[in-house]
């Protein structure tokens, strides 16, 4: 038996390897690709896997994993910043859409009341992951179109939490809204209270005790076990262990130990999530699409002009030009990977049947596969001629407010003694940072005084792009260890080619190998304290003042040209 599930996962893995990149680089994204994969090797593909509902079951912690990031890296200041478009927009949006949805559902194909009162929102739900992604390649997530884009994806992704609430509520055979859903709703709040009061009172403590141990893998056992503990809480009430993953995730997010949190479990959310679309992939029957080819694309069609119809007149009337609001509702016209996630959960609630879970699962994937042909209508839309010659105007297409990372402009890796004064200094110029520093104690006594400064290891990549290194202008390396210094260096300027990276050095040794592997600018802290103790001790001696200062000046360049020589 063992080796037969490791046969399963070496041809899922070997699957993935070859597909996901394919589908990446025809700009189909990595989501279908997953699912193109799974159903290559799966029942109804090549049949090379047939153990798909034990796959299914194991793969479905992934989802727990992209909750629980989700609700890390949902900022209350974003949201506020947002929210016009957040919760105006994005509300009426998934509101709206799903009414109308629900409404064909219930009225045309036969659905029962529970069943459109999931399926129409659900559908509502657009592609995160996939849209975000392709705005970054066509660089405009920061135009007025992206984010606004962005501001309607935040909302659904919200929406998802009281979707995952309602699948248990709407699978009660008999649903009392007096009884049923009245006990389910205080059964729910207080696991939810109980949730809440643990981590606000019991997450930081633990998770400082853990890092102040130093055994990495012990800290990230910690994080993997608040994820997956939360979930298995909040299962127990009633609830989706998604939504005890997405709790976990937000309590998590105002602590300083989040960005070393989401690196840990980041991994697992990759792997696991890319192996829940593979099972569905598997579990999609495409005899339905071959069998029905014309009722298939039908819904199809009718799906993205139903989505781009609500949404084009609800972002005019938000203040987007004609081009724009078309535009966003190209983008959004298809149905995301959290609708996949809802629909299995439904059908494993018996809340849909097999057919009609079929075919939501083919209609799902058939507009993620077409997403990428509407994103460059969009893309043509809002930088045709006409817009460009008014972008200055209209803000259309020039918005210098960026969407991510617009905190953490600079960020610092390390939070000692430079770094601390590097830090002060940015403070008093109004200048924002972020800073990572793998000392728990110091990053405790830091967050007291009011600094941004949050545990971290800046030696695993992971880390520094959890902190918004990639949105970052400027990173300054400030570690007091020599080996991690060019460690981070050369990391940092691989994965980052063209951005400003300045380090400090120990001696004129260390600055040129800095230098060297790609730091943009190196300072030795020894040379500097040479300079300001030549200075004043020649002051006392009686030097002139301006020969002095040109002096030390002429010595610091030379110093610095040396290490400029030696790149």
């Amino acid at each position: 038996m063992v080796s037969v599930f490791l046969i399963d996962i070496i041809i899922l893995l070997i699957a993935a390897v070859a597909i996901v990149p394919l589908s990446q680089t025809v700009r189909l994204g990595a989501v279908p690709g997953f699912l193109i994969a799974g159903v290559v090797v799966g029942p109804y593909g090549l049949g090379l896997i047939s153990n798909v509902s034990e796959i299914g079951h194991f793969a479905e912690i992934g989802v727990v994993f992209l909750l629980s990031v989700i609700g890390i890296e949902l900022k209350p200041a974003r949201l506020w910043q947002m929210r016009r478009t957040v919760f105006g927009l994005g509300s009426l949006q998934v509101l709206l859409t799903g009414i109308v949805l629900g409404s064909i559902g219930y009225a045309f194909f036969g659905m029962s009341g529970r069943t459109a009162l999931l399926v129409g929102p659900t559908l509502a739900l657009s592609s995160t992951a996939f849209v975000l992604k392709l705005l970054s390649e066509q660089k405009l997530l920061s135009s007025n179109y992206g984010r606004t884009s962005f501001s309607i994806l935040l909302l659904q992704d919200l929406a998802i939490v009281p979707l995952l609430a309602l699948v248990p509520l709407l699978a009660m055979s008999e649903l009392s809204l007096e009884k049923d859903v009245g006990l389910a709703l205080i059964e729910s709040m207080l696991i939810l209270v109980l949730v809440i009061f643990a981590g606000r009172y019991l997450l930081h403590p633990i998770l400082h005790r853990v890092a102040l141990s130093g055994n990495s893998e012990v800290f990230t056992a910690s994080a993997v076990l608040l994820v997956l503990g939360s979930a298995l809480a909040t299962e127990y009430a009633g609830l989706s262990m998604a939504m005890g993953a997405f709790l976990a995730g937000v309590l998590i997010s105002d602590s300083s130990y989040r960005h070393q949190v989401l690196a840990e479990i980041q991994p697992f959310r990759g792997l696991l999530l890319g192996l829940f679309f593979i099972s569905m992939g598997m579990s999609l029957d495409l005899n339905l699409l071959f069998d029905n080819p014309f009722i298939s694309f039908g819904l199809l069609g009718l799906l993205i002009a139903i989505k781009a119809a609500v949404l084009f007149p609800l972002a005019f009337l938000f203040g987007l030009k004609q081009k724009g609001s078309l535009a966003v509702s190209l983008v959004l016209a298809q149905s995301g990977e959290f609708a996949l996630v809802l629909f299995s959960l439904a059908f494993q609630h018996e809340i849909l049947n097999q057919a009609l879970y079929q075919q939501l699962l083919l209609t799902v994937l058939l507009s993620m596969l077409v997403t990428p042909i509407l994103a460059y209508i969009a893309q043509r839309l809002v930088r045709s001629p006409i817009v460009e010659k008014r972008k200055v105007k209209d803000g259309e297409c020039h918005v210098h407010q960026k969407v991510e990372g617009e905190e953490s402009l600079i960020v610092l890796a390390g939070f000692g003694r430079v770094g601390h004064r590097i830090g002060e200094i940015l403070k008093l110029a109004g200048k924002p940072f972020i800073a990572l520093d793998s000392d728990p104690s110091l990053v405790e006594r830091e967050c007291q005084k009011g600094h941004n400064v949050f545990y971290g290891d800046v030696c695993k990549h992971e880390i520094l792009k959890a902190a918004g290194a990639s949105h970052a202008q400027v990173i300054i390396v400030t570690l007091n260890d020599p080996v991690a210094t060019k460690e981070v260096i050369t990391s940092l300027r691989r994965l980052y080619p063209d951005k400003n990276i300045y380090a400090r050095g120990h001696n004129l040794n260390q600055s040129n190998e800095l230098h060297r592997l790609g730091a943009s600018g190196v300072v030795s802290e020894n040379v500097e304290a040479s300079l300001e103790l030549a200075r004043m001790a020649m002051e006392d001696v009686g030097i002139d003042s301006k020969r002095l200062e040109k002096l030390l000046e002429n010595f610091r360049q030379n110093y610095h040209d040396q290490i400029n020589d030696m790149k």
